[in-house]
């Protein structure tokens, strides 16, 4: 009953579709440690899309363009006891092709912030894992 279950790539992106808050981790040039971003998201055509806007995220993202990022969801309930969590390993690529721009802002993803967030970026995955597990303990009750 303790075991690690792996969980199908099928059963990952359901998990992934159910989902409206991710992070995103980001090894940045010149960073001694990688940077980890909250994010709602959607996930189109088995890619996970976000939006941002100039910042920290976008300058970390910008440097990373071409290279791997991680992107990490989880969740645990608590009737079941059962905790899990995907992760998706692949080459982010802001959108910059207009009918890909378009297209993205058809999706019902919309910035929880009141900032505009006007650049859409594309994770491509090139892996999605993810695992299952009973929790030894449940979240702490205040």
């Amino acid at each position: 009953r303790h075991a690690i279950v792996e969980l199908s790539t099928a059963e990952s992106w359901g998990l992934l579709r159910e989902q409206l808050v991710g992070r995103l981790a980001v090894l940045a040039n010149n960073h001694p440690h990688p940077e980890i971003f909250p994010v709602n998201f959607v996930v189109a055509n088995r890619t996970v899309l976000f939006r941002t806007a100039e910042g920290t995220k976008l300058a970390a993202i910008t440097v990373a363009i071409g290279r791997r990022v991680a992107f990490e969801i989880d969740g645990y309930d608590a009737t079941t006891g059962e905790a899990w969590s995907v992760v998706v390993h692949g080459m982010a690529e802001m959108l910059d092709r207009l009918n890909d721009v378009y297209a993205a802002q058809e999706l019902p993803l919309f910035p929880w912030e009141a900032t505009p967030k006007p650049v859409f970026v594309r994770i491509r995955p090139r892996a999605v894992t993810g695992r299952r597990f009973v929790a030894t303990r449940g979240p702490r009750e205040d």
